[in-house]
């Protein structure tokens, strides 16, 4: 977000110490040493501007903001977003208020730019047979359930289209993968032009690599931050069974289907018109207007 905002960011890695890191972000009083002395010499100088995300950080943009400091912070802090200059939330989380500013999903790098740059960093993707078909895979979360039998289901959508088309697969798992599944991935696509990756052990992540040269994406549905990125392309996105979310994240993706940006995954994968959802240079925007950024 600070890269969108200005060209002059110094990014800046939090230590707290209890009890304030239990606390954050309500204030308690010694809350200004409960960060280190990095931190409490930041207090005696602070920034125009601080930018930070989640619980931990929202108590150092307060106290930042006490100092003089314009204070943004991303993601509901729990607590009356007063607090700080303004509040940046998903709009299916039920914060609202007058200086809260809501986003289509989660706020993320990826423009063209970053998309050229990842081509030119996974270069040896273009040799690939076309389609390419790119799979980025969840696990289990609260609000859905992605395991190896939904796995089966979408794998057999998928070769459907492998078999009447060709091309390769490129599929990489997250943190949130079972250990099972990531068994079964193993030799998997063996026979497929493409790659898997399953964690360090193959290799560096070529997530940026698999989105900048993806012409199509199927997503598991349980990732509201690896649904968002996809849909940050210019390529169409399928969301495998997204009917299995509950919760908020349902209303995320009821509003991708809507608007057109995302379709359910079917056996045949059809091209469709998209307009790339990049909601973070539009909120960089906002708050250069709000903020008085030139």
């Amino acid at each position: 977000m600070g890269g969108a905002l200005a060209d002059d960011v110094t990014a800046f890695t939090l230590e707290p110490h209890p009890p304030w890191r239990w606390t954050a972000p309500r204030r308690w009083p010694g809350a200004e040493r409960g960060y280190g002395d990095a931190f409490a010499a930041l207090l005696d100088a602070p920034p125009a501007v601080a930018i930070g995300c989640g619980r931990q950080a929202a108590l150092a943009t307060r106290l930042l903001r006490e100092r003089g400091t314009k204070a943004v912070q991303i993601l509901d802090p729990r607590l009356d977003p007063k607090h700080w200059d303004f509040v940046i939330v998903p709009e299916h989380d039920p914060l609202r208020g007058p200086n809260v500013i809501t986003t289509l999903g989660s706020l993320h790098p990826i423009d063209d730019v970053w998309l050229a740059r990842a081509r030119s960093e996974f270069a040896a993707f273009a040799e690939l047979p076309r389609p390419v078909n790119v799979v980025l895979l969840g696990g289990k979360s609260r609000h859905a359930r992605f395991d190896r039998m939904a796995f089966e289901v979408l794998a057999s959508k998928l070769e459907a289209v492998l078999a009447r088309e060709g091309g390769s697969v490129l599929l990489t798992t997250s943190r949130r993968t079972s250990k099972e599944l990531r068994d079964v991935l193993e030799h998997r696509y063996d026979g497929t032009p493409g790659m898997v990756w399953r964690n360090s052990s193959d290799g560096p992540n070529p997530y940026a690599g698999l989105l900048a040269w993806a012409d199509r994406i199927v997503c598991s549905p349980d990732s509201v931050n690896m649904i968002t990125e996809a849909c940050a392309t210019r390529v169409p996105v399928f969301v495998f069974d997204p009917g299995r979310v509950r919760g908020r994240p349902r209303a995320f993706l009821d509003t991708l289907l809507d608007r057109g940006r995302i379709r359910a995954m079917d056996a045949r994968l059809d091209a469709f018109d998209i307009e790339p959802l990049r909601e973070t240079a539009r909120v960089a925007s906002v708050l250069r207007e709000r903020l008085g950024i030139i």
